[in-house]
């Protein structure tokens, strides 16, 4: 598809002076990198510092889950809305809103005394989901290098994001180590996002097409109150007052699909959506929809499990690799790597094999992981090479899925389309960590800490067969018309 067939509302270039500075697009994809580490920093600094917090800030190990539900709750309200704001206002003007709204919850994290403070920034920082979506509007409004270059632009900055988690967890780690401070490495996200403000501010171009049109406040509304009310069920089911059978999860979790079919509803009947949902009439969006869901179901259902499994020693409870933290980190570091390397070569993958063919060996190489992990999982070495294998179609999946999600939907929906498969991440990822927390709760023996084995062989063969129905699913997807996209 040329630049030309794709934007043919855009105006010529004769038709007036150029509205956006010429931009070298090296300059632009360092920015996109830079704001990308960032994201990822903030959201893989908090980790390592976890145990100490229960004394620091005087909580207990349970309490410590609304920070991550907190900052998911906050991404599902940020997402949509900056998203629908980039396409109508110019993604650089609202991205730097963006950015300083992440930077102000930054500093209060970086401040916090106590939980109510860090919680509270933690909302705040929720606000990095909308980075990817605005990233995206900006290249692919670009008059230069079109879709091509959009493609390489989106694998260098999952690439970029994944980076920054494995540097927000050794910053941190770091610094925590080495300062007296107890909370001294809670500044970390702070200097990363104030680092990206300070060079992108002005480097980064503005986005030259724009709609026009206005913000819809009640579909947004209620697009967040639904899914807000769907994740909470999903986060907090299982945990301590919180029984799947229980009354305030099933409020949440039947409220929350009412409302959401209500904005379906809604939304139908306005002219100008906060999401259309027509677009889910489009096969491919439906296609790279429940593909996103299959394999962040599986990558961040295991995240936690596989992170205690490495950590527990074999000769105390019969199973485990025994490895210390440190090691530990070290552990995850091949499943990093061949995520990274999985999105910078998914764009040359699939310009030999095709979009869908891509989609499928990155599900089947999922399967191979986790396949690798239920039968050899007392072997490290075998262990980690399947962690790798997992990684790498990882890798090609958070890379096609994104792409492939702005290219199913208009362009002047750009950032909608992003953002739409943001949120979906987030849903797939809550959905996955519920259903692992199931499996280990019903695993777990009365007056035990840990589950048993049984817990770990389940979970790796639910995500098996959920990464197959990702491979499955993945053949539905067809390349939308030219007209299009």
């Amino acid at each position: 598809m040329t630049d030309t067939d794709a934007r043919p509302a855009y105006p010529p270039a004769a038709a007036g002076p150029p509205r956006v500075r010429a931009t070298p697009a090296g300059a632009v994809i360092a920015s996109v990198v830079l704001v990308e580490l960032s994201s990822g920093i903030t959201q893989g600094f908090l980790s390592p510092l976890l145990r100490g917090l229960t004394d620091t800030l005087g909580v207990t190990a349970a309490d410590l889950n609304w920070i991550s539900v907190a900052n998911l709750l906050a991404s599902v309200a940020f997402t949509p809305v900056l998203s629908r704001l980039g396409d109508l206002h110019g993604h650089r003007r609202v991205l730097r809103w963006n950015l300083l709204i992440v930077l102000l919850g930054s500093v209060l994290v970086g401040f916090s005394r106590d939980f109510t403070t860090l919680l509270a920034g933690q909302i705040l920082q929720g606000a990095f989901a909308g980075f990817f979506p605005l990233l995206v509007g900006i290249l692919r409004n670009r008059d230069r290098g079109g879709d091509a270059e959009s493609r390489r632009g989106i694998s260098v900055m999952v690439a970029a994001l994944v980076a920054g988690l494995a540097l927000g967890l050794v910053a941190s780690g770091f610094v925590a180590g080495a300062v007296d401070s107890p909370t001294a490495a809670l500044w970390v996200p702070a200097v990363a996002t104030a680092v990206a403000l300070a060079v992108t501010w002005r480097l980064l171009p503005e986005s030259e097409h724009r709609p026009g049109g206005r913000i819809d406040w009640a579909g947004g509304v209620l697009l967040c109150l639904g899914l807000t009310a769907v994740m909470l069920g999903l986060g907090l089911g299982g945990t301590p007052g919180w029984e799947w059978t229980s009354a305030r999860t099933l409020a949440c979790l039947a409220g929350g699909a009412l409302v959401t079919l209500l904005w379906v509803r809604v939304e139908l009947r306005t002219a100008e959506p906060m999401i259309d949902v027509r677009m889910f009439r489009r096969r491919g969006v439906v296609a790279v929809s429940l593909v996103t869901l299959t394999f962040t179901f599986c990558m961040i259902g295991l995240m936690v499990a596989n992170a205690v499994f490495l950590g527990t020693d074999p000769a105390a409870h019969g199973y485990g690799l025994g490895l210390d933290p440190f090691g530990t980190a070290l552990a995850t570091l091949p499943n990093l790597l061949a995520l990274t390397l999985g999105a910078l070569i998914a764009p040359a993958v699939a310009a030999a094999v095709t979009d869908r063919l891509t989609l499928v060996v990155g599900s089947l190489l999922m399967a191979a992981g986790y396949v690798l992990s239920l039968f050899f999982h007392g072997d490290l070495v075998v262990f980690l090479a399947g962690t790798a294998v997992a990684g790498l179609g990882t890798g090609f999946l958070q890379h096609s899925t994104r792409t492939l999600a702005v290219e199913s939907v208009p362009r002047d929906r750009t950032s909608v389309g992003s953002g739409i498969n943001e949120l979906l991440i987030n849903v797939g990822g809550s959905m996955g960590a519920a259903a692992v927390l199931t499996v280990f709760a019903a695993r777990t023996p009365p007056g035990s800490l840990l589950p048993e084995a049984g817990a770990y062989t389940v979970s790796w063969t639910v995500c098996a067969l959920v990464s197959l129905a990702g491979a499955a699913l993945a053949l539905l997807y067809r390349t939308p018309p030219r007209e299009d996209r």
